[in-house]
């Protein structure tokens, strides 16, 4: 396939809300079950390692109007449970044989119990993480974690998980990050012909596929994205950060670029770029999961970290590594995590000169003139100050 029958294969699985991808992989596999997880990071290897396919839920973003999820929820939190809801309670996730929320927030902590209440013929576990980040300590309570969710998976499967089936997955997710890694690489060498636009429906479709499926899918792009060249801008180069949980509209990411910014990083979907290197395939697999999560994952309001020194060092290096000019904080609103971690990170920024702007929005939203003028004024400002 070129280019463009990549991306509308990724769009197409993108706006599909019937998730019809998960249904023919299932349809034929007869028996083969699928787990839901909400955004951040799960370990999908042992969801892969029993036999099963992790499928990313990231709402209903703006294609779908929530009814009935507002029944369930107050007004004043983010809007992402509210769609969710509204997923499960029209039969579009039916295809779903287990949801796992992770550790985000207090919102998704309690959408965890709601979903319990409401499905109770379908299995569900909220995955916690740890505070604490010696392995004697955290590491063994993550474990204890995993293992856990690896039994309720072996007996959902009909079979044990054995670490063999683990260190094989943990191989098939390797080789998807660094192909995800290679991606990003790529978009930050030459964003003129990969968009963020582009690369994000190409990400998203891992949601949906499997992931040796999502791998080749993966660099199958960058291949043919570097085949078809594309006008180069005097854009600004940005970060975007913020966006981690509830994801921004398409049209969001499609304005930021035509406002004259090119995205070179960004922490959307982290449950493909959290871990930041290999997992080793030697040794104890449960253990090597742990000791990356502990020592070797991305920074992220949602993930408790006591070390101060060790604040904004995540974003720091992400400007530095891929050149950009400034940040754009965008957040979903109502996200506490988020909202509650920018202040701080905007002060770092500041203390080392790194221009930033910032605004909030919701997964469905439709005005995006405002968001357009701010990040085009930010962008137009960038230029004027490296050329003064």
């Amino acid at each position: 396939m070129n280019v463009q029958d990549i991306v509308k294969r990724c769009e197409g699985l993108f706006e599909d809300l019937e998730f019809n991808a998960v249904k023919q992989w299932k349809a034929a596999r007869p028996g083969a079950k699928a787990i839901g997880y909400m955004p951040i990071y799960v370990p999908r290897e042992i969801i892969h390692a029993a036999g099963m396919l992790p499928v990313g839920i990231f709402g209903g973003g703006d294609q779908i109007e929530v009814i009935q999820g507002d029944a369930y929820y107050q007004s004043y939190i983010c809007r992402i449970p509210r769609s969710t809801l509204e997923l499960g309670l029209t039969g579009r996730l039916n295809c779903l044989d287990g949801m796992l929320f992770p550790s985000i927030c207090d919102v998704i902590r309690n959408l965890s119990g709601m979903w319990q209440i409401l499905f109770k013929d379908k299995y569900a576990k909220y995955f916690d993480v740890p505070q604490d980040y010696a392995d004697g300590v955290g590491g063994k309570f993550y474990i204890h974690e995993m293992q856990a969710l690896r039994e309720d998976l072996g007996r959902l499967a009909g079979k044990p998980v054995s670490d063999d089936d683990l260190r094989r997955s943990i191989a098939v997710y390797n080789d998807n990050r660094n192909a995800v890694r290679e991606l990003y690489a790529y978009r930050a060498q030459k964003p003129w012909q990969a968009p963020t636009s582009e690369v994000y429906l190409v990400l998203r479709a891992g949601c949906v596929l499997p992931p040796e499926e999502h791998t080749a899918l993966v660099r199958s792009y960058v291949r043919e994205a570097d085949l078809v060249k594309r006008p180069q801008r005097d854009n600004a180069r940005v970060v975007l950060a913020g966006s981690f949980c509830e994801q921004p509209p398409l049209g969001l990411i499609k304005s930021i670029e035509m406002a004259g910014c090119y995205v070179v990083d960004d922490d959307f979907q982290l449950c493909q770029s959290w871990l930041l290197d290999e997992v080793p395939t030697a040794g104890d697999p449960l253990e090597e999961l742990s000791k990356a999560f502990l020592h070797r994952s991305a920074q992220t309001p949602s993930k408790y970290d006591d070390r101060k020194e060790d604040k904004g060092k995540h974003v720091l290096h992400q400007v530095k590594s891929r050149g950009a000019e400034g940040v754009i904080f965008a957040a979903a609103s109502f996200c506490d995590p988020a909202l509650l971690e920018r202040p701080m990170l905007l002060e770092i920024l500041a203390k080392h000169n790194i221009p930033y702007t910032a605004f909030k929005y919701a997964e469905n939203t439709g005005q995006m003139a405002p968001i357009r003028e701010q990040t085009g004024t930010f962008a137009d400002s960038i230029k004027l100050w490296s050329a003064a």
